[in-house]
């Protein structure tokens, strides 16, 4: 696959036309969106859930020897029709951290434990999102969930239209260039998507994931 080919999804959600950025909540109704996508999240999740049990098992043995503290770090999110639930990651940072403050932006920030640093770097922290999937709170491609406080005190009801599908693990805002930024200054990447899903741009967004995991470039 040429990056011609992986350019043309990321093309298609910078768009700033007003049909993309106001009229959301009309996509998402397709057969794909219904019926494929669910079932397809659904069956993954277990399956990854089975084969991943023993890494996600090391990975909790880890945590409690170089911390105090829970292995799964919770917190409540904002997810498809404005239900709130709450999120499931492995915990990286020390019990000490507020728990809605802002993001790490680098590695050495001291909040962030030994074994947080490394489950960070490789994007392995969210693995336990994969019970939220199985859940049916979330789904593997969709708009980043964003934090409850956030939504509460900046979203207007254009921010809300973000709301129209599940949030993802991965998605169009995750893998662009701006994925650094607050996801309510990028929403143009989201409503990209929303306007244009299906499984030819899920299969082009987890592509690129796995391309950026690569590089290790996913801070």
């Amino acid at each position: 696959m040429s990056d011609n080919q992986l350019n043309e999804i990321s093309a298609g959600f910078q768009k700033e036309n007003e049909s993309l950025i106001y009229t959301p909540e009309a996509s998402g109704k397709n057969l794909y969106s219904l019926f494929t996508k669910p079932f397809i999240d659904y069956f993954v999740s277990i399956i990854c859930l089975i084969c991943l049990s023993p890494l996600m098992l090391l990975v909790s043995v880890m945590i409690k020897l170089d911390s105090k503290g829970p292995v799964i770090f919770k917190q409540e999110r904002y997810g498809k029709g404005k239900k709130i639930f709450r999120i499931y990651k492995f915990r990286t940072m020390y019990t000490d951290a507020p728990k809605y403050a802002l993001s790490p932006t680098s590695s050495e920030d001291p909040r962030i434990t030994r074994v947080g640093k490394f489950l960070r770097k490789t994007s392995m922290d969210e693995l336990p999102q994969l019970l939220n999937i199985l859940k049916g709170d979330m789904s593997f491609i969709g708009p980043r969930p964003e934090l409850r406080n956030v939504v509460e005190e900046v979203y207007s009801d254009l921010e809300f239209k973000r709301l129209v599908v599940k949030p993802g693990i991965t998605g169009s805002w995750q893998v662009s260039n701006a994925r650094k930024q607050p996801i309510h200054h990028n929403l143009q990447y989201d409503f990209g998507y929303i306007e244009n899903v299906s499984m030819k741009s899920d299969l082009m967004i987890i592509f690129r994931t796995l391309k950026i995991l690569v590089k290790s470039n996913t801070f």
